[in-house]
This record gives structure tokens, C-alpha cells and sequence, in this order.
């Protein structure tokens, strides 16, 4: 017989697996010596990841001030960073803790080196202050001041014997200190601007320097004299002189030669001869990118060059190789407008994040991708069915179409196949077919829908500069265009707008088939049923829509969110839904009894993305907080968690029984309070209370349950307390519930009971009650009312006792 097709299993839990969030928000960042762990500011924070696989091994906690700069020592031992609270803390980088921290200037530090023996520590202020500083003793060792403004580089350099601090300033000079001596040996004067980078040649006889007066100069460390000034033609952010034995495959004569490397506003690396100052290499530029370069950072064992960018980006580049671009680490997200998932596997995300490049994040590792092309922000992605095309829409009013694989090297993995060209305003929805790329449609904030023709084009050869043919164009709407759909079969599609109206077209030729209406307000998305003749609708107006796409009624309406409703799509085979709201809220919806299931709260922002993988097991999602969340179906596991949960319940309910039934009473009790079944235990002492023998000493009517309560510990004797509590406030139990606790007042201290979670609240609760049954009881609750109650309590139970018999 043929198996019988399975039933979709409801989801009704996720939990959140993942949270990509911000790694670096500008500043400093730097890699540890043994190049194992990126190091970045985070606001007033700094965090400590591993380089490979983006895990954070720990966040050092800042003192709310923002973090001005930050330096590790050679050996990888320490970490030392300075906060506009003027504060320099010492960091240990193996246990992540603080060991020292002091005041060290009175304005700002902006800059700090450290010597190659990793024992002293330079820091240069905005107050034109430079001092040195034992790293271990925490002492000022030197105090140089000369320069005329804000101290802008620090360089340590060993001249034979002498150590000496080389400085730059926005006062544009150059000063050599000598630590011995104590003062300034030479003043170097050239430059016209802020000097931003110092170097000495690996012989230690040259002196390289860079400004943002586009030049680099070369000095004679010895003679203290300019020798040759380079023209760099771009502000000069950072320079460095690379190892000696650096080679460059793809450059002639390169070994031998000295090279040095700068970066700058222009944001590409470049190296050049330190002899000539002719250019050797410059990395290949991106298209239409607007970053420039903050800081390059040598990484001497790896032989890259590492690029950290104004758009808070970390660019690995191999010198070897020509400087070929091979890691990418996206240090800041902005608002995440769009993502989806991309890839054979659907193992990386595609995402639009409020900037003009989309990122490509590899889920299961640190290795990112940002994809250049577009000149203004990308609004809008989606893919296709086998995962291996992505189109994006901009507010350039263009529409591109990327090739991807993820199996590729860095700069292989995405290529752009194509580009739409047409629209007169910004792209706000795109959409590709579900059963063959042919096609695809695009809608604008122009009003208009346009379908384009792929054919007859090979997208497997990636032409970037190859044009579909728009075969249709339409005024669609009144207002723009926020989402497009295409059904299953690719017959027809849908647009949503903020004219508050879905539209269904004919695919072939565009033609109107009809109108949703009754969303009061703007509609943000639009998505067809995988498996019936409906589309779902999400609007401004809080609500999400069931539609019928036979006569455009209205079929269902969902309430729940308290804020618009940014994004919905069918799930389980079209039996739920799943949606995402302004509210920072994901919801999954039962479509049958318009239950709402399940919420994912992990969001502290609106949430304009959202996206399902085909397996249906995660979810991603992403929003204006700047955080991804990816969140995995845990349905199945629950349910067989609770079905665990419960058998267990019934052998220990079973295990009870059989504990009563022997008299097992050490047993019986322990059970009954781990099952939280308090009308058993009372049952079980009141038995045994009733059953007491002539001539018994016991308090409870058994020794072995006096010898229990003793050794409750004090969670389970809090809980004991709090039967107590309830059953006092029946008249029926008013026996054994003093009686139980007459054995709990003898058998434990007050300084016991005193640190129970809340025992007074406990003890007013039963004491309440045993006034109101016993008026001649005098109130015994004081300041010191557990002692009180301790001392009164084997004369209390008698006259109770007593009192109860007489009224009986």
C-alpha cells in the first residue's frame, strides 16, 4: 500500500537560536598578536571574538563613557584602554578582568603605544600630554610636553641601546623623546596637516610618516632629516612598513624590496616602495562604495593586511595574493529593512540594512560577505526558488539581479548578472517565479509594476551589465507599492500599497483580475497560499487578512498585534501563519480558529523582516534594533518533552501509592511535596495523627515523621510552611496543620526559619487565620515574632486543643 501522506504538525514553540547583533560601532579595534581574537569597541564597552567562528569570548565592561581608544601589549597579556571619563583601565585578556585603573590625564586619550617588551605603555592626550606608564606597577614613568595641540600618534623605537618615544600632533610636528633623558632630542617639521601614522624601518635608521596632508615623508633617524616626500594623493589615515621578507606574487622583484602601506579616505589599500615611493599594488576598488579607511592592521604570521572602515567594516585582504580581498567581518548592522535566506542549503542570509550594499551572512560561521553595486540603500530582496539568484531593489530606482555561490572563494560568491532599469522612483517591492527565473517584476514608488523578460538571457555567464527588456509596464496603484507575490504556478501575482488595496494580475500579460478591499490602512505585505486559492494581507491598520483569490472577499481577519503589521507569510503547509509587527513582536496564528499560538518576543524595535526557511524549522528575523534573530521550530521537541514529563508523572504517582500503602512515610512525604500534592500529605498526616497509639511521644503521632520534618531542607521546608498556610484556613485541618507545625517550630531555630524566603508573610498568613477561628488566642506576631512563637508554642497547642474539645 502506498504511505499515507502525513499530516502537517502544528507549530506552537520556537526559541531563539541565534541573535546576530553589532560586533564593532566604530572606534578602535585591533587583532591579539596570536591572531586568534578580533578586539573591538562596542560604545563603552569593548568585546573580545574569536576571529573564527564570531563567538564572544567576553565583553570587557565599560564605565558608560565611550571607549577613546584601546592597545594590546605584544606578548597578548594585557589590554589597555582609555574612556572619556578620563579613566585608563588595565585589562587581564586571559580572565577578562580589570586589574588596575587610574586617572591619567586631563582631557581625553586619543592615542597609546606600547613598547616590544610589553612593560610600559605610552598614552598621548587631547591635553598635548604624553606619558609613560608601568604596566604592572600602574606609576607614571615620564610626563613630555612640547607639542601645541592634540597628540595624534605614538610610536616606541630602540635606538642601540636607548629606548626613544617618537610622537605627532595636530600641531603638525613631529617630536623624538628620549626616556632617559627625559626630554625632546629633535622637533621634525614638514607636514602641513594632523600627522595620523609613524613607523620606523625594520633597520630601525628611517623614520616613515603620513598626514592628512596627503604626503608621506621619509626621515633620517639618525641625522633627525627629511629625505624624500612621497605624494600619496589621498588623506592619510594610517601607514605601516611591512616585514622584510614580504612578497607579492603577482609584482616583479618584490622580494628584497621594503614596502610600506597607507590608507585614507579613498578607502583602498595601497603599497608602495619605501625607497622609491613608487606604487607596487593597490587592491582592486569596490563599485560604488563611499567608505574610507580609519586604521590598517598588519597581521605579520597570516601576511595580510586587515582594513577597518568608516562604515565600521573589517576587510582581510592577502598581501600574497596581490591583496585579494578573502574575509569580510560586518562589524555594525544598521535597521535591517529585508532578508532572505540564500543558497542550495539556505545556509546564508541575504540582508538589506538601511545602507547601499547587501550582506551576505554564512549562518554557521564568522565568514560574511558585503556585496557592492547599488549607489543608494537597498529596500527591497528576494530570491529564487533554488536559492541561487537574489534580486534587490534600490532607491537608485534600479532593480539588480545577483548570482550566488556560496561555495565559491570571497570575492566568487556573489556576481551580478543584471540590472532593471526603468523605473523613475525608488524600488520598493521585487519578486522572482517560483518554477523557472523567466521572469521578474518589479514595483515602484512610481506607482507602476513592470515585468521583465529573462528568457533569453544566460544569468549563469553573469553579464552585469546586462539589461532586461520590460515587456509590460502598469499603474497599478494610487500610492507605492510595499510587497509583490507571485502564486505557486506563476499564473498571476499580487501587489499590496498604501492606497490600503491588494491587486491580483495575470503574469502573461498583466491584465487586472481583481481588488481586495477593506484593510483601513496601508498594506505592507502580500503572500499567496502554497496550497489553496487565498492570499494573506498584513496592514497599518494592526490586522492581517485572509483573501480568496476566486472573488477577492474577505475571508478571515486576525487581531492580535498592537501596531502594524509589517510582514505575514502562510506556514504548515497553509494551516498557520507567521507575522511580525512594529510592536517587536513574531506571531504564529492558527488560520482555522484565528488563534494566536505562540509569540517570539526577542526584538526591542519594529521588525521589517522576516523570513522562513523551506524546512520550515527556522525562522529569521530582523528589525530596527540592528539584531537578527534566527529562531528554530521546537514544537516536536516539547511535545515529547511533555509527553516524558507526564509518564514520569504517573510512575511517581504510582510510586506514592505504593510508599502510602507500606507506611514508607520518609518516602511518601518527599514524593508528595516534589509532585506539589498537598491534599495528599495532609490526608497522610492526619492518618497517621488520628492513629496515634496510647502512651506516644511523638508530636505527629510517629516518630519517623517527627524525625523527617527535622531534616526538610529549606526549600522543601518553605513549601511545607505554605501547605500550612492553606490548610489553617479550614476549620477541618486546624489539628494538623498546628500539629505539623508545632514539630517545625521544635525542630528548627528561629535563625533557621528567619532565612526562609519570605516566612513572615507565612507566618501572618497562618496566625491570621488561627485568630479568627480562636479569639481568645493572643496576637503572638512582634519584631521578633518567630522567637515569640518558638517560646509559646508547646504551651499554645494544649490549651487549643483543649479549647476545641469543649466547644465540640
Amino acid at each position: 500500500m502506498p504511505d499515507t501522506p502525513r499530516k502537517p504538525q502544528y507549530k506552537t514553540s520556537f526559541k531563539s537560536t541565534l541573535t546576530i547583533g553589532s560586533l564593532f560601532t566604530g572606534g578602535k579595534a585591533s587583532i591579539t598578536p596570536d591572531e586568534q581574537y578580533l578586539v573591538t569597541t562596542i560604545g563603552e564597552d569593548i568585546d573580545v571574538t574569536d576571529i573564527h567562528n564570531g563567538k564572544r569570548l567576553f565583553r570587557l565592561n565599560g564605565d558608560t563613557e565611550i571607549i577613546t581608544t584601546f592597545v594590546i601589549t605584544p606578548n597578548g597579556k594585557y589590554l589597555i584602554s582609555s574612556s572619556r571619563s578620563l579613566t585608563v583601565k588595565i585589562w587581564d585578556l586571559k580572565a577578562g578582568k580589570c586589574i588596575r585603573s587610574f586617572k591619567a590625564h586631563e582631557a581625553p586619550i586619543i592615542v597609546m603605544d606600547v613598547d616590544e617588551s610589553s612593560t610600559l605603555v605610552a598614552t598621548g592626550s587631547a591635553d598635548s600630554t604624553i606619558k609613560i606608564w608601568d604596566i604592572e606597577g600602574g606609576f607614571c614613568t615620564h610626563n613630555f610636553r612640547g607639542h601645541g595641540g592634540i597628540i595624534s600618534s605614538l610610536k616606541f623605537w630602540k635606538d642601540n641601546t636607548r629606548w626613544m618615544l617618537i610622537s605627532g600632533a595636530d600641531d603638525c610636528n613631529i617630536r623624538i623623546w628620549d626616556l632617559t633623558k627625559r626630554s625632546c632630542v629633535a622637533v621634525l617639521k614638514s607636514h602641513v596637516s594632523i600627522i595620523r601614522g609613524l613607523d620606523v624601518s625594520n633597520d630601525g635608521n628611517y623614520l616613515l610618516s603620513g598626514s592628512r596632508d596627503k604626503v608621506a615623508n621619509l626621515w633620517d633617524l639618525n641625522k633627525k632629516k627629511l629625505i624624500k616626500t612621497f605624494p600619496i594623493y589621498e588623506t592619510i589615515e594610517t601607514i605601516g612598513i611591512l616585514s622584510p621578507d614580504t612578497v607579492i606574487s603577482e609584482v616583479e622583484n618584490s622580494i628584497g624590496k621594503e614596502l610600506f602601506y597607507t590608507g585614507g579616505d579613498n578607502g583602498i589599500i595601497r603599497i608602495w616602495d619605501l625607497q622609491s615611493g613608487k606604487l607596487v599594488k593597490a587592491q582592486d576598488p569596490e563599485k560604488n562604495t563611499k567608505y574610507g579607511i580609519s586604521d590598517i592592521i598588519h597581521l605579520h604570521k597570516s601576511n595580510y593586511l586587515v582594513a577597518i572602515t568608516t562604515d565600521q567594516n573589517i576587510l582581510f585582504y592577502d598581501i600574497f595574493s596581490g591583496l585579494k580581498r578573502i574575509k569580510q567581518i560586518v562589524g555594525h548592522n544598521d535597521e535591517i529593512i529585508d532578508l532572505v535566506y540564500v543558497g542550495p542549503t539556505e545556509s546564508h542570509l541575504a540582508i538589506a540594512t538601511n545602507t547601499e550594499q547587501i550582506r551576505l551572512f554564512n549562518i554557521d560561521s564568522f565568514d560574511n560577505n558585503i556585496i557592492y553595486g547599488h549607489k543608494d540603500i537597498v529596500i527591497c530582496l528576494a530570491k529564487s526558488s533554488d536559492g541561487k539568484f537574489l534580486i534587490s531593489g534600490s532607491k537608485d530606482n534600479t532593480a539588480r539581479l545577483w548570482k550566488i555561490n556560496v561555495e565559491a572563494e570571497a570575492e566568487e560568491r556573489i556576481k551580478g548578472c543584471g540590472i532593471c532599469i526603468g523605473h523613475t522612483e525608488a524600488i520598493g517591492a521585487v519578486a522572482l517565479p517560483n518554477k523557472s527565473l523567466k521572469f521578474c517584476i518589479t514595483g515602484s514608488q512610481d506607482r507602476t509594476v513592470k515585468y521583465w523578460d529573462l528568457s533569453q538571457a544566460d544569468l549563469s555567464k553573469c553579464e552585469e551589465e546586462y539589461r532586461p527588456k520590460a515587456l509590460y509596464t502598469h499603474q497599478a496603484h494610487e500610492k507605492d507599492i510595499n510587497s509583490i507575490s507571485i502564486s505557486s504556478d506563476d499564473k498571476t501575482f499580487a501587489t499590496g500599497s498604501q492606497d490600503k488595496t491588494i491587486k491580483v494580475w495575470s503574469t502573461d500579460d498583466g491584465k487586472l483580475l481583481g481588488t481586495c478591499t477593506g484593510h483601513k490602512r496601508g498594506v505592507w505585505c502580500v503572500q499567496f497560499s502554497p496550497v489553496d486559492y487565498t492570499i494573506v494581507s498584513s496592514s497599518g491598520d494592526k490586522t492581517i487578512k485572509i483573501w480568496s483569490t476566486n472573488d477577492f472577499s474577505c475571508l478571515k481577519t486576525f487581531e492580535g498585534h498592537t501596531n502594524t503589521v509589517l510582514r505575514v507569510s502562510f506556514i504548515t503547509s497553509g494551516l498557520q501563519l507567521i507575522s511580525s509587527g512594529s510592536d517587536g513582536l513574531v506571531k504564529i496564528w492558527n488560520c482555522k480558529s484565528n488563534e494566536c499560538v505562540a509569540t517570539l518576543d526577542n526584538h526591542t524595535e519594529k521588525i521589517w523582516a522576516l523570513t522562513i526557511r523551506k524546512d520550515e524549522n527556522f525562522v529569521a528575523s530582523g528589525g530596527g534594533d540592528s539584531l537578527i534573530n534566527l529562531w528554530q521550530d521546537c514544537t516536536i521537541e516539547e511535545m515529547e518533552a511533555r509527553v516524558k514529563e507526564e509518564e514520569e508523572l504517573i510512575l511517581k504517582e504510582q510510586d506514592l501509592s505504593n510508599y502510602l500503602l507500606k507506611k514508607d512515610y520518609k518516602n511518601a512525604i518527599m514524593l508528595a511535596i516534589s509532585l506539589n500534592q498537598p491534599f495528599r500529605l495532609l490526608k497522610l498526616f492526619t492518618e497517621v495523627l488520628n492513629n496515634r497509639t496510647e502512651g506516644d511521644k511523638s508530636i505527629t503521632g510517629s516518630e519517623s515523621i517527627d524525625n523527617i520534618i527535622a531534616t526538610l531542607s529549606k526549600e522543601n521546608l518553605e513549601q511545607v510552611l505554605k501547605y500550612i498556610r492553606d490548610w489553617n484556613t479550614n476549620a477541618k485541618n486546624y489539628r494538623t496543620s498546628q500539629t505539623i507545625l508545632h514539630a517545625i517550630v521544635k525542630s528548627f531555630s528561629s535563625q533557621d526559619l528567619l532565612e526562609i524566603n519570605g516566612i513572615k508573610d507565612i507566618l501572618d498568613g497562618i496566625l491570621s487565620y488561627t485568630e479568627r477561628h480562636y479569639q481568645r488566642l493572643d496576637r503572638l506576631i512582634t519584631d521578633s515574632y518567630i522567637v515569640d512563637y518558638s517560646l509559646h508554642s508547646m504551651d499554645l497547642l494544649g490549651p487549643l486543643e483543649q479549647n476545641l474539645m469543649e466547644e465540640d
